[in-house]
């Protein structure tokens, strides 16, 4: 599978990455899921200690045991579970990051990370204490790098111009395009964007429009109504009628060179070849000319 150099680091991951929210709890089937993608050449694993309060975590590391100088793992820190497990509350002190590190080490069986994100952020944060913490974990060797994870223009604003991230992870797909706002600082700043949804919740796949959950039909998705949604998708996969949509929707991210990798999840090893099998396919100049005047440019203006 091709590779991408992400930011001004000296890492190559995956044009085709995983992101592992989505695996489930059943472990042996997790696992499979993560070895037949190391297989296919998938080595971008990103996971967070958030998901499934650390379990998550804990399958990857096993997945990845015995393999770890073939994949780059990145993980996240910033929410921290209550007492009584029942909720998070937002902590991006340079203590509770030191001290999460540590934990997110242990069940990811590994004495180090490759990608260390903030999962989350808000202006009020410290700023300078959070970047301060990432940049003590790097020279440490606990961490290699370090990235954000964010939608918010003020937050990503702050770090491109105060810290040494090499990485965005945000929302980005055919259907969510507002990320594009971002391209040409990022870019210039050597950042790379870690695309998440670019499958926009299974909308972009063979799955029937008719499956979407009830919220969506409900609420639409992004800047579409249901109704919208229902016109537009068939328009989108007949751009590229011989390509599945997952593929059309992942190389239409892909398209993108300041974009390091795609993050679908996926669930089922079914999910995943659909997702990998994108890596063999090119959207010509007029399909992405196409894909675009058929679909919305928001911007962030209105995300604080």
């Amino acid at each position: 599978m091709n590779k991408r150099k992400l930011g001004h680091s000296n890492i190559y991951v995956s044009e085709i990455g995983f992101g592992c929210m989505s695996l489930g709890t059943s472990e042996n089937e997790a696992i499979r899921i993560i070895h037949e993608a190391m297989d296919k050449g998938v080595n971008y694993f990103d996971t967070a200690d958030l998901y499934d309060r650390g379990l998550n975590e804990e399958i990857v590391g096993k997945a990845l045991k015995g393999k770890r100088h073939d994949v780059v793992i990145a993980t996240k820190v910033g929410n921290r579970w209550t007492e009584q497990g029942n909720g998070w509350t937002w902590d991006p002190s340079k203590t509770y990051i030191k001290e999460a590190v540590k934990h997110s080490l242990r069940r990811l069986q590994t004495d180090y990370i490759d990608v260390y994100q903030l999962h989350g952020g808000t202006i009020d944060d410290p700023i300078d204490e959070t970047i301060e913490a990432f940049e003590e974990l790097q020279q440490e060797g606990i961490i290699r790098y370090y990235g954000i994870s964010s939608m918010r223009p003020n937050v990503i604003r702050e770090y491109v111009k105060r810290s040494r991230i090499v990485s965005v992870m945000m929302p980005y797909s055919l259907l969510d395009r507002r990320a594009e706002e971002w391209f040409p600082l990022l870019k210039q700043h050597h950042i790379s964007v870690i695309a998440r949804g670019p499958l926009a919740k299974g909308l972009l796949t063979e799955r029937s429009i008719d499956q979407v959950s009830d919220e969506t039909k409900q609420n639409g998705y992004a800047d579409y109504s249901f109704a919208e949604l229902v016109a537009l998708i068939p328009k989108l996969k007949a751009v590229a009628p011989n390509e599945t949509l997952t593929a059309i929707a992942l190389r239409f991210c892909l398209a993108h060179d300041v974009v390091a990798t795609v993050v679908p999840g996926a669930s089922r090893l079914s999910q995943l070849i659909e997702n990998v099998a994108a890596q063999s396919v090119t959207l010509s100049d007029e399909q992405m000319t196409a894909l675009k005047q058929l679909t919305k440019q928001t911007i962030f203006t209105a995300h604080r």
